[in-house]
């Protein structure tokens, strides 16, 4: 008997092995013998499994999370950029983008709504009143920005039209001069209502307000501009080349789509044109996850070296403690192999209880967390499944020096300590 009051296993067969059952049996006997320095013991395991668990989670829902934000603000935006606006065109050559950007991008797979935009450029915009009266003592003049565009601005810019109605293809056709204002151009302007049919003097033109438009996700400048045909544009403002066209993709599409993109607008001049693209999203993705891994594995790290000292600290203490009992054990036939296995093996199953413990707390908060923050958690099962195979390891290397000392203890000196 122990000073525990446990039953000694002693070696089967002549003192040259002890039975795997008998092994398990006594190793959980000793540590069960002292449930609270066990408890403690395995908390430095238990905390550096579930930082693990929780950093590898936490950071696998962060970045899908934020590539999920990051999809839906840029990565489906492709801008097509026309480098030589402006420029003058040789004989017989046409614009470098016509107006019908829209029309030919539509065809490629992956496109969900295109515009097409000529802007003045800046110094040359015509100012924008809303009446026509010239006061001297007042400035009723506004400096804003004005842009032709084809009908899909809306859904290609992801704005919303807010009061009235965006233009459409029989305003273009008939040259209508209409306009639409940017939420914050009305505002500036003092147009709230439309029922009256407002009129906005851009120049000494005046144009009749159909529609304002809002709520801009991309292409946030347009909020203070006003916007008119292009047909319109062309005929009283000489807005006539299209600078760039804005191309509103399905998720994944925008790679095909920019790459396509030149050769669909004009095929003999795809070198003049600067194509914008969002970068690829699963490198976007991989970036995200791997800062913050970087951040947080080190302290997993951290906690799983505290865990493995405090195991190896408070197995040596063991030792000490039960040198009677190891010298008793040597007396009755036990080998060195045999006190090192059970050291180790005491030591492993503190290392087990650690993880599968660690492993469930850090599954537990990565579900609270995402569900706190209305997220959908991403775990990865293979180091849940593998964290108490990992809490076993460091259980075995940290019990490997007290073993190895309980080992090295001979039966006569064990004896005389006690």
């Amino acid at each position: 008997m122990t000073p525990e009051g446990r039953t000694l296993r002693l070696p089967r067969r002549g003192g040259t092995r002890i039975g795997r059952a008998d092994l398990l049996d006594e190793s959980l006997a000793a540590v069960l013998a002292r449930p609270w320095r066990a408890a403690l013991t395995t908390l430095g395991t238990v905390l550096g499994i579930a930082t693990l668990v929780v950093t590898i989670g936490i950071a696998a829902t962060a970045g899908n999370r934020i590539v999920g934000r990051f999809d839906q603000l840029t990565a489906t935006a492709v801008t097509v950029v026309a480098a030589g606006t402006g420029a003058p065109q040789a004989p017989g050559e046409g614009p470098l983008i016509g107006w019908d950007a829209a029309e030919r991008l539509a065809r490629l797979n992956g496109t969900v709504a295109a515009v097409a935009l000529a802007e003045a450029a800046p110094g040359t915009a015509p100012s924008v009143r809303a009446n026509d009266i010239k006061d001297p003592s007042t400035v009723s003049a506004r400096t804003l920005g004005v842009v032709a565009a084809t009908v899909d601005l809306p859904a290609a810019a992801h704005g919303r039209v807010v009061a009235g109605r965006f233009f459409d293809v029989g305003n273009v056709a008939r040259h209508d001069r209409v306009a639409v204002l940017g939420e914050e151009a009305a505002r500036m302007l003092g147009i709230v209502r439309l029922e009256d049919s407002p009129a906005v003097f851009l120049g000494d033109e005046a144009f009749t307000v159909i529609g304002i438009v809002g709520d801009f996700r991309r292409e946030q400048a347009l909020a203070a501009a006003v916007i008119v045909p292009p047909t319109t544009a062309a005929d009283r403002l000489g807005l006539t080349e299209v600078g760039r066209v804005v191309v509103d993709t399905e998720l994944g599409a925008a790679g095909l789509v920019a790459a396509q993109a030149p050769t669909a607008l004009n095929p003999g001049r795809t070198t003049e044109m600067r194509v914008i693209a969002p970068p690829d999203l699963q490198r976007a993705r991989g970036a995200v996850e791997d800062d913050v891994n970087g951040m947080f594995l080190v302290l997993g790290l951290l906690c799983l070296v505290v865990g493995a000292v405090g195991i190896a600290n408070v197995t040596l203490v063991g030792v000490m403690q039960r040198i009677g009992e190891i010298g008793l054990r040597r007396a009755l036939g036990a080998s060195r192999r045999h006190i090192a296995q059970q050291f180790l093996v005491e030591s492993a199953v503190l290392g087990l209880i650690g993880g599968a413990i660690g492993a469930a707390v850090g599954v537990v908060t990565v579900v609270g967390v995402c569900v706190a923050r209305d997220w959908t958690p991403v775990l990865d099962l293979t180091l849940v499944v593998a964290a108490p195979g990992a809490g076993v390891l460091v259980g075995l290397l940290a019990g490997a020096y007290p073993a190895w000392r309980a080992a090295r203890l001979e039966p006569l000196e064990a004896l005389r300590a006690t």
